[in-house]
């Protein structure tokens, strides 16, 4: 957002990166999830695109940092698909270790050997966290649980919590998995779900230089239509936005809901966005229904006959994904 509008709706800050909106949903989770990682478990966060899943485990990682029982282990790599066992164990391996341990093995039996007592000499319950999950493959997955079982038998405690998008929860769930899923503690993050309205205006709250108001700002009537049509943090942060832009050109305040209807795109709540929302884009959805990507830009276009379309919706709805 540009200075000058920003000072012509006396805004202090933009609407990105503004801090943490908790739920009672969220407060519960939190409970549940530190007791969880205390007993070392394979927990799973799973939410749609901007609900929140990156802040809700920052939050959830600056809390256990202060009450400082739970060493905290995180990976960085920022290509999640070449995230695996050896890369996790690097991250584990570079949070934990001291001067005296100079390096990670290579070698595989070493380095298992090696982490299983760097856990237990830590004398804590160890947590990894692992962002954008829903790009590990099950070989990795598979791995996670072993090092987990490793700790143990080590007499050390550790824990890994993933976070991804809905495909995560839906792939631990399939048969194929079940080794895995059968062993994960799975969540959904909510998110701002059925509180939109009251986000919206505690995101102005946080924006606002005082004594101004988010009244001063938006139409409460436009403030309705954002909610009723938007569902996540990152929906309304972007719209909210492009929103003070636009009627910051004609020299409009308040936000009027003409405006608010202008910059909404058509079509964001149509099957493609909200399938890519859950983790499902056309290669994904490809290799799931296995049929070419040609015949799954057609489905999401509405071009397939009647009863193929039918057919694959059968499929998808099989497979968990909601539509």
């Amino acid at each position: 957002m540009q200075s000058e509008v920003m000072s012509f709706y006396n805004l202090k800050r933009t609407f990105d990166y503004v801090g943490y909106f908790e739920t009672e949903y969220q407060t519960q989770l939190f409970k549940e999830l530190k007791i969880l990682i205390r007993s070392g478990r394979l927990i799973a966060i799973s939410g749609i695109v901007g609900c929140g899943k990156t802040t809700t485990l920052q939050r959830l990682q600056s809390e256990l940092a202060t009450e400082k029982e739970i060493i905290i282990s995180r990976s960085f790599v920022v290509d999640r698909e070449k995230v695996n066992s050896n890369t996790l164990m690097t991250a584990l391996f570079s949070d934990l270790t001291t001067d005296k341990d100079h390096k990670l093995p290579s070698q595989p039996e070493q380095r298992e050997r090696k982490l299983a007592s760097l856990i237990q000499k830590s004398r804590k319950p160890v947590a990894l966290f692992v962002d954008e999950a829903h790009d590990l493959s099950p070989k990795t997955l598979v791995g996670l649980k072993k090092l987990i079982e490793m700790a143990r038998f080590n007499n050390g405690t550790l824990s890994v919590v993933l976070a991804g998008h809905p495909k995560l929860k839906n792939d631990l769930r399939r048969p194929s998995l079940e080794e895995i899923g059968a062993r994960t503690d799975v969540f959904s993050l909510e998110g701002i779900k059925g509180q939109q309205k009251q986000y919206i205006h505690w995101l102005l709250s946080q924006c606002i230089e005082e004594p101004h108001v988010s009244e001063d700002l938006i139409e409460d009537e436009a403030v309705e239509i954002l909610a009723a049509k938007l569902v996540t943090p990152l929906q309304i942060e972007h719209y909210l936005g492009l929103a003070f832009e636009e009627a910051y050109k004609i020299g409009q305040k308040p936000v009027t809901v003409g405006i608010i209807e202008a910059v909404l795109t058509a079509g964001i709540n149509d099957l493609e966005p909200r399938l890519i929302r859950q983790g499902y884009n056309t290669k994904v959805l490809a290799n799931l229904l296995n049929i070419r990507t040609a015949e799954v830009r057609s489905f999401l276009q509405g071009q397939l006959p009647t009863s193929r379309t039918q057919d694959l919706r059968e499929q998808l709805l099989k497979s968990g994904i909601p539509l």
